[in-house]
């Protein structure tokens, strides 16, 4: 198909991007628009070796980044900001190029990584700083906690947001004082490059953000083996191998991962309201968010209205490959993801699901299109039923009690996400309280839960372990020193005490540690 791509991708302007990944003998992976098929670069793929020296000069950048004081290393993130709004536009271009994506999906992307630098530029400074606590004699003893970078961090970011989670996860890394070794999926390795340039142009030192390539099997077991603590974002199975590995070389990890993601909606509910947000929450980035919404549950007294409007406003989704803000929905990613959609889909109906609109490719918009799709009569021994599908397909789902729509959303190996609809914000509130997941949006569907930067966003079960966002997704970088300081001799008995009395005294002072504030 004939499209006409953005003038700022030109050929030197990618070649410059690639540029930065290390390979010596691993050769090249052709990276595609994903809108056409068409060839737009070759990507160096790196072998252990490359990744071995890339930890080896994050290493040696990490020495010189953690002993600078935080407030020059907050000064270069700062700058950033205002350098990555300044540059939403071109870098949005370039997500879309390479994942297939509508354009208000790419610049939201867009605008992920500036939204983290403001949070933390506000909450690093007091999260960092040395903190007095008292020692275990009053007076004469106190303890100091102190946080310290970790080393050099290995993220593994998707293709799915390549931009936010590949940068946005970086950031508080770096702020910590630590390096940062990339992995991008081969798909999508342009836009978390061109963050990396404009981080480094705003100052940040050269060698302490590396990026590798290639496919997991060939780069992850080097890069986990080398890291001094793992970010990963992606399927279940894929994270519990990293898991393993990380355990076994006695690091921590960061594991965000798939989800089965239900949506509630209850009898009160303001029926256009929730057709127009839950349209983005289910096909938003063409389906393919960690987070959007894969399973309906709608109200028995209200199914037939609310189905109707659902599939009628699906069916009128502009879908196209465009690089304006006119198409509402994008490509798939690849031909593969768009045949995995496929599959579940055609598993659906032969086991009896009706497809109440889409359910088919659309290669008469580009290679991996695939149409809005809405279901019917999914049970759990489909594959849709059960398994993150991550296209553009939903399943309804009618209720008959509150009691019984809880118990259908919990019933998933998944928590990741949820999404709970009502007129009533105190009643809609007391549901979700029920339903079992790390994030549960109340008259929304997955935006407000993930755009709360001081909030932990993370999963329960089978959807991952630990979180990005709030305190926590700064502190994980962080590994504590506890400087313990004793003034004067004073833990043991007194020369001529005899042991007795000295327990006696000990006794005694623990009591009354418990009756007055002094720890």
């Amino acid at each position: 198909m004939t499209l006409q791509r953005p003038a700022v991708l030109t050929d030197d302007f990618m070649r410059d991007l690639v540029a930065r990944v290390p390979s010596t003998s691993g050769g090249t992976w052709k990276l595609t628009e994903v809108y056409t098929g068409e060839h737009l670069v070759d990507l160096p793929q790196s072998t252990p070796a490359d990744i071995e020296r890339a930890f080896a000069t994050a290493r040696e950048a990490q020495r010189a980044w953690a002993a600078t004081p935080l407030r020059r290393r907050l000064a270069v993130f700062k700058r950033a900001h205002e350098i990555f709004v300044a540059n939403a536009l071109t870098t949005a271009d370039l997500i879309q190029a390479e994942s297939g994506k509508n354009r208000r999906m790419a610049v939201e992307e867009s605008c992920d990584p500036p939204m983290v630098m403001s949070h933390y530029l506000k909450r690093a400074p007091r999260l960092l700083a040395p903190k007095r606590h008292g020692g275990p004699v009053p007076v004469v003893s106190h303890s100091t906690e102190i946080r310290q970078p970790k080393g050099v961090v290995g993220i593994i970011a998707p293709w799915n947001f390549p931009f936010a989670t590949g940068i946005s996860d970086a950031i508080p890394a770096l702020m910590a004082g630590n390096a940062v070794v990339l992995k991008p999926d081969n798909k999508t390795a342009l836009s978390p490059l061109h963050g990396i340039a404009m981080l480094e142009q705003a100052g940040l030192p050269k060698g302490l953000f590396q990026v590798v390539c290639g496919e997991g099997p060939d780069v992850g077991p080097t890069l986990i083996d080398n890291a001094s603590y793992v970010m990963f974002t992606g399927s279940t199975a894929t994270g519990r191998t990293i898991g393993e590995r990380a355990g076994r070389n006695l690091i921590g990890a960061c594991l965000e991962l798939g989800g089965k993601n239900p949506q509630v909606v209850l009898d009160d509910v303001d029926a256009d309201e929730w057709v127009a947000s839950t349209l983005f929450g289910v096909f938003g980035n063409t389906g393919q968010i960690c987070m959007h919404i894969e399973r309906i549950y709608l109200p028995d007294s209200r199914y037939d209205e609310l189905k109707q409007k659902f599939v009628r406003a699906t069916a009128a989704l502009d879908v196209r490959a465009s690089y304006d803000f006119g198409p509402e929905v994008g490509s798939l990613v690849s031909v593969d993801q768009m045949h995995r959609v496929l599959s579940h889909v055609e598993d659906a109906v032969a086991k009896g699901a009706r497809v109440l609109t889409g359910g088919r490719p659309r290669p008469d918009l580009g290679p991996a299109f695939f149409d809005p799709t809405v279901l019917e009569g999914v049970t759990t021994d489909m594959l849709c039923g059960v398994t993150e599908t991550f296209g553009p397909v939903v399943a309804l789902h009618r209720y008959r009690s509150v009691d019984e729509a809880v118990a259908l959303a919990n019933d998933t190996d998944y928590g990741l996400n949820a999404s709970v609809w009502g007129g009533d914000l105190e009643r809609a509130q007391a549901v979700a309280a029920r339903i079992e997941s790390g994030n549960v949006n109340v008259n929304d569907a997955l935006a407000t839960a993930y755009a709360s930067k001081s909030t932990p966003s993370g999963g329960v079960k089978q959807s991952g372990v630990g979180a990005r966002h709030g305190d926590q997704g700064l502190l994980k970088y962080t590994d504590v020193q506890n400087l313990a300081v004793l003034k004067k001799q004073v833990l043991g008995p007194r020369p001529g005490q005899d042991y007795d009395a000295y327990v006696k005294q000990m006794l005694s002072g623990l009591r009354m540690m418990r009756r007055t504030r002094l720890r």
